[in-house]
């Protein structure tokens, strides 16, 4: 019996600190979401800015304010900035959270051959 009670009494411990322990665990869980969040909306804020830089500069060169090679060069940097962007919103963001993303529709069912 002296070896059951050591036993009996750090099962009971170890629960005690699993119940006490618990809205500590939920509350870093929760700050991790808002803090995941926030990065989230900056960094799409920051794609449609990127997108707003791209077609102004597209505007500008067809208005004749930039030369070509200005113009590709620029463009290609603000785009390698915007796949940046892109790339860190889908490290952060689920397939079916993304924005502008749809489910697959459902399958059709086979029609029947009546014949």
């Amino acid at each position: 019996m002296s070896v059951i009670e050591p036993i009996i009494a750090i099962v009971i411990l170890g629960l005690v600190i699993w119940f006490v322990g618990q809205p500590l665990r939920s509350r870093v869980a929760e700050q991790d979401d808002l803090r995941d969040e926030g990065r989230i909306a900056d960094l799409r804020a920051a794609r449609d800015a990127k997108y707003r830089q791209i077609r102004d500069l597209e505007m500008d060169y067809r208005t004749g304010k930039l030369s070509e090679e200005e113009w590709r060069s620029l463009d290609r940097e603000l785009r390698g900035e915007a796949v940046d962007v892109l790339h860190e919103l889908d490290q952060l963001v689920p397939p079916e959270q993304r924005e502008g993303t749809t489910p697959d529709p459902p399958a059709a069912a086979p029609a029947s051959d009546p014949r």
